[in-house]
């Protein structure tokens, strides 16, 4: 066993107590005070371990944003850390399902596996290296967004900036159950479709009358044709609705449409496809409304060599390091579709993600502490 690997497992009961706290904040995505209380606290957590600079990053409608520095003007790209402290939980979730630790090693509580148990191991992982003495004379950056759970609505654009400098990213989203990290996910994209048709009575002047349902019901089945399950590209009609009366001829309706892809030509092909969509129905009009998009996560030759080289570092510290992926995007969609090098799933293991039983195995925090300290000293860019 690695000295590193040994001193963070002295620090589990450490993590299991900051992660404790962590959770007890309860950080809904829509409540902005809720958020701003664990803001001010992580701020307070990142000029404790001695920050050469945090920036408060303002919004209106969520919590406000931090970016923290270390080694700000040491020379070499940035490495980002990307955290996120919003949960899908409402207040008084944790008045319900309080922190608790079962015989197995299993911490439960709103928020434990996505992401605070990511958190509380990017600050136990630089605070260990401080004392050791062992923090790396290079740019660490540490961004914390608030809206992840609702799309990155907001910190989108604040991702890609800061992303844009760095040389390496890695997100905080959980381990598989299994943990293993991510080195793929599909991107996502949804759309709603509106078709305009014309109102007539059912019963007496039908033929007058242009159906809207029946024209986004032959659009769901040409959507449905575009998938390539085989290549991991589906596309599906999610929810329909339309009409006003069930004697009338629908003049309008509407559907939403959910699309997931393995590649960043497939995502090209399917937009196109979808923001050109042609009536079927003679008179009929439709229009598509792309909402938010997420490119994917592919597992290209750049993101073999990077998890190689994590994977490497990891059994110099007496790790095995898996890789898997996942079928939901993250906002490491969003850096590893600007081409800069990503790693996800660098949390802790776990499962219950947006479930009630969720959970994160303790034993697995000293274990990714490790990882993340191993690559913030050890990292090679090529």
């Amino acid at each position: 066993m690695s000295d590193l690997l040994t001193y963070f497992q002295s620090q589990q009961q450490n993590m299991v107590d900051l992660l404790t706290t962590l959770v007890n904040y309860e950080t809904p995505t829509t409540v902005k005070e809720s958020v701003d209380k664990l803001g001010s606290f992580m701020e307070g957590q990142f000029q404790a371990l001695g920050a050469s600079s945090v920036t408060r990053i303002p919004q209106t409608e969520v919590g406000d944003f931090l970016l923290a520095k270390w080694g700000e003007d040491a020379p070499g790209k940035p490495i980002m850390l990307l955290i996120h402290i919003d949960t899908v939980w409402p207040l008084g979730t944790l008045a319900r399902r309080p922190v608790t630790i079962d015989a197995e090693g299993r911490l439960f509580g709103p928020g434990a596996i996505d992401m605070k148990g990511g958190i509380t191991i990017v600050l136990t992982a630089i605070r260990g290296l401080i004392e050791r003495n062992e923090l790396p004379e290079r740019p660490i950056w540490v961004l914390m967004t608030s809206d992840e759970e609702v799309g990155s609505i907001y910190s989108k654009p604040v991702i890609e900036e800061v992303a844009s400098q760095s040389g390496l990213v890695l997100v905080m989203e959980p381990a598989t159950p299994e943990e293993a990290l991510k080195t793929w996910r599909k991107g996502i994209a949804s759309y709603t479709l509106y078709v305009e048709g014309r109102a007539s009575h059912a019963g007496n002047a039908p033929e007058q009358g242009i159906n809207a349902i029946l024209e986004i019901a032959q659009q769901a089945q040409a959507l449905n044709l575009m998938q390539d399950l085989k290549r991991g590209t589906s596309v599906a009609m999610t929810t329909i609705k339309g009409g006003i009366a069930s004697n009338v001829i629908p003049p309008h309706a509407e559907g939403a449409i959910d699309v997931r892809m393995m590649t960043g030509q497939a995502y090209e092909d399917i937009d196109s496809q979808i923001m050109n969509l042609e009536p079927f129905v003679p008179g009929a009009k439709v229009n598509v409304v792309r909402h938010h998009a997420r490119g994917p996560m592919e597992r290209n030759e750049q993101m073999i060599a990077t998890f190689a080289q994590c994977k490497a570092i990891g059994e110099k510290y007496g790790l095995t390091v898996r890789e898997d992926g996942s079928g939901g995007a993250s906002d490491g969609n969003f850096t590893a579709y600007m081409g800069i090098p990503t790693l996800d799933g660098m949390g802790p293991q776990g499962r219950g993600l947006h479930a009630e039983d969720e959970q994160v195995v303790v034993a697995s925090l000293p274990r990714r502490a490790t990882l993340i300290a191993g690559m913030l000293r050890d990292w090679v860019f090529e």
